[in-house]
């Protein structure tokens, strides 16, 4: 009760108790620790539109090459997810599409398994349906490619944002036909995951007659697939229940899109060079409501800090809309976007302040998009700014410069 009193602003009509306990579960029954964290999942479903993410066109290549689907229903009602892991090919993914979306697409498949299982907890009666039984099928599991620093960088983001925003939707995680290796791995991403998660999670090794019991004790063999040991396969016989489950797979190489070819065409972008101890700074204004940030980049040989900062013009309070970080963005183009609020100004940093010997090469697209309920599509002001920083050591014979350019689109 004092929860909802709390955040009594925020809920709407199906926000019932069950909700509720999920974030007080989350932090220990801590009402202003559940409170921070149910607030700030709410920016992050704003910033996203995730309320309209089932509307979003997903990717063909996603949806090719995604591996997950529902396979049934345990004994209480709640979908059976299955993962075949290792047709999740990172690699070829991040060749094609973006991450960003990358992450939509993970909250669109989210928020899709929670509207199936809330249906089925109304069918039931039993609030339980609404959590997941997932079975992650780790056979051939090949690390070598999480090695690569982008497609690391993009499991943990997706962890992270799971921990943040979906809390206590798990009810079991059944990972199977564990390699030697996926210790080293599952080391490397505990530390991310919150301990109602890890307390639900159990591991077994390639061997059937240990974790297919296990199973079985809470789903009946014909909502198993008959490749894992149940009964189930589709109309055809197909063991795998391909119908139902995408088993993912190698992304053709044909269909990676070239350094050239995977930047927007409908975009204008600028070339410039960030001097080593430099930063450039992009400020943007926000009058009206429902006006997004968009941005897009990449860096020729060299990552490059990125982050974005929101400043209320009347409170002057600062909120740091992305943390300011190292990207690999040499090895993989960035892109994103934020909602952005009326009455602030946004300021973009790309920060190479930390180099002491390299002058960067960027080439980005940053803008604001007018309100969407508007005919004519504008782009608001931008204030570019370049700084030496003062602790930095410019080149010899070269003179700190700043340089201010309006631009009105």
């Amino acid at each position: 009760m004092e929860f909802r009193r709390k955040v009594a602003d925020t809920l709407k009509p199906e926000h019932d108790d069950y909700y509720l306990l999920r974030w007080l579960r989350a932090r220990n029954w801590n009402p202003e620790a559940a409170e921070k964290m149910l607030r700030d999942s709410m920016k992050f479903r704003e910033r996203w539109n995730t309320d309209e993410i089932a509307k979003w066109p997903t990717p063909q290549i996603l949806r090719d090459y995604s591996p997950h689907g529902v396979a049934g229903f345990d004994k209480e009602g709640s979908p059976i997810i299955i993962i075949p892991f290792a047709g999740f090919d990172i690699w070829g993914l991040l060749h094609t599409v973006s991450r960003a979306d990358i992450v939509r697409m993970t909250m669109q498949a989210l928020e899709g398994y929670m509207k199936l299982a809330y249906e089925q907890s109304q069918k039931t009666n039993n609030p339980s349906s609404r959590q997941f039984v997932v079975v992650f099928d780790m056979d051939n599991f090949n690390l070598k490619q999480y090695i690569w620093r982008p497609a690391s960088e993009v499991v943990i983001s997706l962890i992270k944002m799971y921990e943040a925003n979906y809390p206590e939707i798990l009810k079991c995680c059944y990972i199977i036909n564990t390699p030697k290796v996926f210790a080293f791995a599952y080391n490397m991403v505990k530390k991310f995951l919150g301990e109602y998660t890890i307390d639900k999670i159990r591991i077994y090794k390639p061997d059937r007659s240990k974790w297919l019991p296990a199973i079985l004790e809470r789903c009946d063999a014909d909502q198993i697939p008959a490749y894992f040991g149940g009964t189930q396969t589709d109309p055809d016989g197909n063991p795998k229940c391909e119908k139902k489950i995408c088993w993912g797979g190698k992304v053709p190489k044909e269909l990676y899109t070239s350094k050239e070819d995977s930047f927007n065409n409908n975009l204008s972008f600028t070339d410039t060079e960030i001097r080593k101890g430099s930063k450039l700074k992009l400020t943007f204004d926000c009058e009206d409501a429902g006006c997004f940030l968009k941005w897009e980049f990449r860096t020729f040989d060299h990552d490059i800090k990125f982050g974005v900062k929101c400043v209320n013009k009347k409170t002057d309070e600062s909120i740091i809309e992305v943390p300011l970080k190292r990207v690999s963005s040499h090895q993989v183009d960035e892109s994103g976007f934020i909602t952005c609020q009326p009455g602030c100004t946004y300021h973009v940093l790309f920060d190479n302040s930390y180099s002491y010997f390299k002058t960067k090469k960027i080439r980005y697209s940053v803008l604001m998009t007018a309100p969407l309920s508007d005919v004519e599509q504008t782009v608001a002001p931008i204030a570019i700014t370049e700084e030496v920083d003062p602790q930095a050591t410019p080149e010899d014979g070269e003179e700190h410069n700043e340089t201010t350019v309006q631009t009105a689109l």
